[in-house]
């Protein structure tokens, strides 16, 4: 009997474990060639440059002495700067740089002996490079070209360009570029620094204020000399001069580009969009007037950001633009350092613009780091008011709209109230009413609701009675929720109790409240002598957030002329002193421990 599996096929399975295993043999058989294929190419194109370098080079050293140079640089002489040349249907980009060498033989333009004719041969140098190979770095072969006979007087001088960073270090294969426009044709050097970040031109032909420099590298910022102009009579670094037999030395700071994050909101944490911000660096490139290297108005986006990107280090400032708001504040503190190659977030608090107003920044003079928990007072006559730094705060001053308003829209309206209370006689101040010539008993009012725009962390509750005589009473509580319409507002006091009140003397805001976002305010008035009255002309609420500004206090909405500044910090040295408000001003008070 004959067996039944003789006649049996590959199964799917087989057949597809069998593909497979053919298709990763194929695939690195393939990749092998490929690979084999590509090496073989860039070994072959290689060859090509270093042969076609070799040929430019002999050239080169048939030229005459006097011919080695760049076309309209220095040296000066026959050869192109730049130029294309096929080989073998390959395109080859040949860049070529020409350099006068000081050999110190006899004596070099800085030495002792001074070689006044510093010029004792050339330095050639090419590179090639293929258009179309993907190719990462160019080939790159010199030689030396040395005069037949002795080498002659001359009557040129030398430019020394020196490139560094940030830190005074410096920077290597800097690109430099050199303009002579006072030449017919124009003196044009196109070259890079050496490992001291130095490029030294030596033989270079005279000119007053003529040679316009400009320095850079990929990824790194632009230094240059900048001509006087109608705009910038003044420049701080104009072109260069070159005297006979004389070093002029030049000095770029380049380092690499940064970026600076910008956001604007309000006090309430909220985004401003369509804000305009000015912004600019301290580094100038001309004065009386200042003119600035780095000044732009910029127009934050629909959320409230905007990317500066690519620019240089360098201590930047920023304002408001226009009349609408005013920096109220920023994180970080302002001016701001940006380091190089770095990303810095930048967040700026913004208020309803007033004429006059004044940032006070308050650092730790040791560290210079922002010191928050300062009382900060500014006073003059009919003005006194303390701000404490690191805190945000919200308030209101008047009353005298009326009740019926639900959400804090009109600053000088209310919830409700009990009927009793009198906010218009002097007009935005709270008493009980007068009857019969009588004060009643007693009257409460509850605020609207106040949307501090995220949870915060509440710290005090301030009023500020114009009067309170001996046989009254002012008593607040708060009700906090995180909807804007809970179901019952339920107001407490500061051990979160409904039967507990704050006072003029107690006034640390209960710790339950924290992580609210929106609150109302309840006042208490009550009187035993019905001829006197508790009176309230302010009530503020200061918190914390994340867009509360570190070591800052802004008070606006003020009046121009000096003020008098005090700032009181525990473990610390008061600071005291006076400050002229005219317009938008700000200020900085480093503060000193006590030793």
């Amino acid at each position: 009997m004959r067996s039944s599996n003789a006649s049996r096929g590959f199964t799917l399975i087989e057949v597809t474990v069998s593909v497979a295993i053919f298709l990763i043999f194929a695939l690195g058989v393939y990749g092998g060639v490929n690979m084999v294929s590509k090496v073989v190419y860039h070994s072959r194109v290689r060859i090509l440059e270093t042969a076609l370098l070799a040929e430019e080079l002999e050239v080169v050293r048939n030229l005459p002495f006097d011919q080695v140079g760049i076309e309209d640089g220095v040296p000066s002489g026959a050869l192109k700067r730049t130029r294309t040349v096929k080989r073998n249907g390959v395109d080859f980009t040949l860049v070529t740089t020409v350099r006068n060498v000081d050999d110190p033989f006899d004596g070099t333009v800085t030495g002792t002996p001074r070689d006044y004719s510093p010029a004792d041969y050339k330095l050639v140098e090419m590179s090639a490079i293929c258009v179309d190979c993907a190719q990462q770095e160019p080939v790159i072969l010199s030689t030396q070209v040395s005069p037949k006979g002795l080498e002659g007087a001359t009557n040129n001088g030398a430019l020394f360009i020196q490139v560094f960073d940030a830190n005074g270090l410096p920077v290597q294969g800097a690109s430099v570029h050199v303009t002579n426009t006072a030449r017919t044709p124009f003196v044009i050097i196109e070259d890079t620094t050496d490992n001291d970040g130095m490029l030294r031109v030596v033989d270079t032909p005279t000119g007053t204020l003529s040679y316009h420099i400009t320095v850079n590298k990929d990824g790194y910022s632009s230094d240059y000399t900048v001509s006087s102009t109608a705009q910038n009579p003044n420049p701080v670094r104009p072109p260069a001069n070159v005297a006979s037999q004389t070093i002029t030395e030049i000095s770029f700071s380049i380092d690499r580009l940064s970026n600076i994050e910008l956001s604007t909101q309000n006090t309430n944490c909220a985004v401003l969009s369509d804000r305009q911000i000015a912004v600019w660096g301290n580094k100038k490139v001309g004065t009386e007037p200042d003119v600035y290297k780095y000044y732009r108005v910029i127009t934050t986006g629909g959320g409230g950001t905007y990317s500066l990107s690519s620019i240089e280090e360098d201590t930047y400032n920023i304002s408001a633009s226009g009349t609408a708001y005013d920096i109220a504040g920023s994180i970080p503190m302002l001016p701001l350092v940006l380091l190089p190659n770095s990303s810095q977030n930048v967040s700026l608090i913004l208020r309803p613009h007033t004429s006059n107003s004044l940032l006070v920044n308050v650092k730790d003079a040791g560290s210079g780091l922002p010191l928050s928990d300062v009382a900060v007072r500014l006073y003059k006559t009919g003005y006194d008011e303390s701000l404490t730094t690191g805190l945000g705060y919200t308030r209101q001053t008047d009353w005298s709209g009326g009740g019926g308003q639900e959400m804090y829209a009109d600053l000088t309206r209310y919830f409700d109230d009990s009927g009793t209370l009198d906010t218009d006689s002097p007009a935005g101040d709270i008493k009980l009413i007068r009857a019969a010539g009588k004060y009643l008993g007693s009257g409460w009012l509850e605020s609207s609701t106040i949307d501090l725009g995220i949870g915060v962390d509440f710290r005090n509750i301030i009023p500020e009675p114009i009067s309170q005589p001996a046989s009254t009473t002012m008593l607040l509580q708060i009700a906090a929720s995180n909807s804007s319409s809970p179901s019952l507002w339920e107001f407490v006091g500061p051990d979160g109790a409904t039967s507990t009140y704050y006072t003029a003397t107690n006034t640390i805001i209960w710790t339950g409240h924290n992580g609210k976002q929106f609150f109302r305010y309840r006042a208490l008035l009550e009187t035993e002598d019905d001829d006197v009255t508790p009176q309230l002309s302010e009530l503020a609420i200061t918190f914390t957030t994340s867009c509360t500004p570190p070591g800052q206090s802004f008070f606006y909405n003020l009046g121009s002329g000096t003020y008098n500044i005090e700032a009181v910090r525990s473990s610390y040295i008061t600071s005291t002193g006076t400050v002229d408000v005219s317009g938008n001003n700000d200020t900085v008070i480093n503060l000193s421990t006590v030793e």
